[in-house]
């Protein structure tokens, strides 16, 4: 895809969100439109996957560490062609199986279980580990906050000590987390450095430009270092609607219907 096409998937990719949460009256619709631009460029330009042969032996792995995102991975999953749409129907509804936070094959092309905050790099290491010797791929993504966990960290001097090169981290790094900014929480400032001391291959860019997440991104899986990867991308909560971009209550807060049909008007405007 080019630029232009791959900036009207994440449009789309942005209504569908605001859809599901807008009918379902849940929340984390801020944490997803942070990530839908790297899930963008991973699902459509980088990881090597088959929508209709979605459990092929040799594909690509992706685990959504931050879990509560789990809107934007089964959009991006949808309008890939994992599934139909229309499969989406019911999301975080009583009764449902497609929770507000992802479940392991709720859907096909969703690989892993998460929610509970720390735990999806520590499971992308036990799976890269396993893997290290063949061509195959493993992406995830971490959230700035989620990165207050102890684990994390465990996993980070993990996947450096066995040196799995074949791990592809992103840290969504939108500067804020459940009750507030980041570095009033627990400060995660130096956040590359951070990763260099712990081993690993550091980039930084904007996690909103297409262009330069598809440069970083194949680049790193193209690699023949010895060393884990990880790309910081600085992102901005509720990107692509101007009323919730860095906005904390977006955390926690579904649109009503006024707010709903200001944000389709905006996103249709792209």
């Amino acid at each position: 895809m080019n630029k232009k096409e791959l900036k009207i998937k994440t449009s789309e990719i942005r209504r569908q969100v605001l859809e599901m949460i807008y009918k379902s009256k849940s929340s984390h619709i801020g944490s997803c439109f942070s990530i839908i631009d790297i899930l963008t460029v991973l699902y459509f330009q980088v990881m090597n996957i088959k929508p209709s042969k979605p459990n092929f032996e040799d594909r690509d792995i992706f685990v959504l560490s931050k879990g509560h995102a789990a809107a934007a991975l089964y959009s991006t999953l949808a309008l890939r062609g994992f599934f139909p749409i229309s499969n989406l129907e019911g999301f975080c509804e009583n009764g449902s199986k497609i929770a507000g936070h992802v479940i392991k094959d709720c859907l096909s092309g969703v690989e892993a279980t998460a929610g509970s905050l720390g735990h999806g790099l520590s499971m992308t290491a036990g799976m890269a580990l396993a893997n290290r010797y063949n061509n195959r791929k493993f992406y995830c993504i971490l959230g700035d906050g989620e990165c207050n966990e102890g684990s994390v960290w465990e996993a980070a001097m993990f996947c450096s000590q066995f040196k799995l090169k074949n791990i592809i981290l992103i840290v969504d790094v939108n500067k804020q987390q459940g009750l507030g900014k980041t570095d009033n929480i627990i400060n995660m400032n130096e956040m590359a450095k951070k990763w260099e001391s712990f081993g690993w291959d550091v980039k930084e860019v904007d996690g909103h430009d297409l262009n330069a997440l598809d440069t970083q991104l194949t680049s790193f899986s193209q690699k023949k270092g010895e060393k884990p990867s990880v790309l910081i991308a600085n992102t901005v909560k509720g990107k692509g609607v101007s009323f919730m971009e860095d906005k904390i209550k977006w955390h926690y807060k579904s649109p009503n219907e006024e707010e709903y049909k200001m944000a389709i008007s905006e996103l249709e405007k792209i």
